[in-house]
């Protein structure tokens, strides 16, 4: 009994409580794009692209510059055994027990003219026997300068300072790409819901018209103007019209969702989609939209960034053919019981060493290498080359596209108009017996075609737009470029 009441006052509760009211929102294809750009899941994924090439490039940016680093032990403790060799030749073991400390700071500047490394250093190191004795002792290297250099191998800060400069203004070009990349999805998602609304107020339409028409026959059979065959003809017409809504309706609800949730909206905002019916009169040069594409597309960087790579690596293949490094050292040291006069009467400290590894007999190992890499590099230049072609046949194909597309939905406009109005005429004549219902199903498929046509051939001209403002990251409507402040982008995420 209790349990059927606490039933009741939840049925109550939520009978009382107020439904979710649905919000209709007007959309024009510039707001769904302007919305694309800043709220959906694709656009943040580009510009964490972006932020990633950003870090990248500064990492690089930062191994130009000079690097202060602090090094110490802070303590070393030792209580072990350890072997000594004494005057006469023989070995005994000796307690160690003692506790030190040290400690280095070095300003370290990389050098990408030569790929060596030069640091300023000073250092010290503290050591106390622990035990009866107890002694200490200091040792200072007040300033010390320190010089590493290959001499022969691949200097990488230098083919860096040419190679990511070149794969950041191509993150650059592909942020812009790929943001214009969202503006074609959201356009596509924008038109497929503008034309399931368009189907569906059709088929609303059509239906309407079916059921008038039955009963229009319906009477006509009675009077004996029409056939059975021929009523039963508008029967089906009239029960297909039903199902088609049904249908035309659930696809308006899931591309109502796809393209709501695309732009980040709420599920109880109700998309009106706003048909553009006016486009821009614009016809595009081949030659200038190839040119800038050339210019500011993410294309031409990459090709040029993997040549410089496929350069890079014969380079390293050539350099690790040999190796010869060298190690300067020179300062000052001072070594004493106390702290202060550790730092005086200090002596030179020199080291200076020249490494050298050359392979006497490695069976053509680091030769084959060399052949290797320059293959590569002349596998990647064919590739390079079949790619240019194709992507400046991509270029001309896109152009003639969008430039035949705006008489494409001119023809489409107008045979919409001549099959709305024909099948107004064919449902006029029906009705006085001058048409059968085949010519009548006849003139309706033909007006739903067209007006279904028209909002096709509008969404291409909107996509093959956009699509050449991808490639060239130029605007010709407007004549300028296509860029962003990426700095400003960055900071503000």
């Amino acid at each position: 009994m209790r349990t059927k009441k606490i039933w009741i006052a939840l049925l109550f509760t939520a009978a009382c409580l107020p439904a979710v009211a649905q919000t209709e929102k007007l959309i024009t294809l510039s707001e769904a794009i302007a919305l694309a750009r800043t709220q959906s899941v694709d656009a943040a994924v580009v510009l964490n692209k972006l932020k990633t090439s950003y870090w990248e490039y500064r990492t690089f940016k930062a191994d130009l510059l000079p690097e202060v680093n602090l090094t110490g032990t802070l303590p070393s403790y030792k209580k072990s055994y350890s072997t000594y060799q004494q005057s006469d030749g023989s070995y005994t073991f000796v307690r160690n027990n003692s506790m030190g400390l040290s400690g280095v700071l070095s300003v370290d500047q990389n050098i990408w003219l030569t790929g060596g490394k030069l640091s300023l250093t000073s250092s010290l190191d503290y050591i106390r026997q622990l035990g009866t004795d107890g002694s200490k002792q200091f040792m200072s290297v007040p300033v010390g300068v320190e010089f590493t250099q290959p001499l022969f191998g691949i200097n990488n800060l230098k083919w860096n300072r040419r190679i990511e400069p070149v794969r950041y203004e191509e993150a650059k070009a592909e942020f812009i790409s790929a943001t214009e990349g969202v503006t074609m999805k959201a356009i596509s998602y924008f038109f497929e819901l503008l034309l399931a609304k368009e189907v569906l107020t059709t088929a609303l339409q059509n239906q309407q018209n079916a059921d008038r028409l039955y009963e229009v026959a319906g009477a006509k059979r009675r009077m004996g103007q029409i056939s059975e065959n021929e009523l039963l003809q508008l029967k089906l017409s009239s029960l297909n019209a039903k199902a088609a809504v049904t249908t035309a309706n659930s696809n308006l609800n899931a591309k109502m969702f796809q393209l709501r949730a695309f732009l980040g909206l709420s599920e109880e905002v109700t998309l009106q989609p706003v048909l553009p019916e006016s486009v821009p009169d614009l016809s595009i040069n081949y030659d200038r939209v190839l040119q800038k594409a050339l210019e500011r597309n993410a294309f031409a960087q990459n090709i040029r960034r993997r040549q410089l790579e496929a350069d890079y690596e014969v380079a390293t293949a050539k350099g690790n053919l040999r190796s010869v490094d060298l190690f300067a050292s020179v300062g000052y040291s001072g070594l004493d019981h106390t702290l202060s006069s550790a730092y005086k009467g200090l002596k030179d400290n020199s080291v200076v060493e020249v490494g050298v590894k050359i392979p006497i007999l490695d069976w053509g190992k680091r030769r084959g290498k060399v052949k290797v890499a320059q293959s590569n590099r002349e596998v990647i230049s064919s590739r390079i080359k079949q790619e240019q072609i194709n992507f400046n046949q991509d270029i001309f194909l896109l152009v003639e596209h969008f430039n035949n597309q705006a008489q494409q939905l001119s023809i489409a406009h107008e045979a919409d108009g001549i099959a709305q109005q024909r099948y107004k005429t064919s449902i006029e004549t029906f009705l006085i017996g001058k048409i059968n219902t085949l010519d009548l199903n006849d003139a309706q498929a033909a007006k739903d075609e067209a007006r279904q046509k028209r909002i096709s051939e509008l969404y291409y001209y909107w996509y093959y737009y956009y699509q050449i403002r991808s490639v060239t990251l130029w605007d010709f409507r407007s004549n300028t470029e296509l860029t962003a402040d990426f700095d400003d982008v960055i900071r503000k995420q």
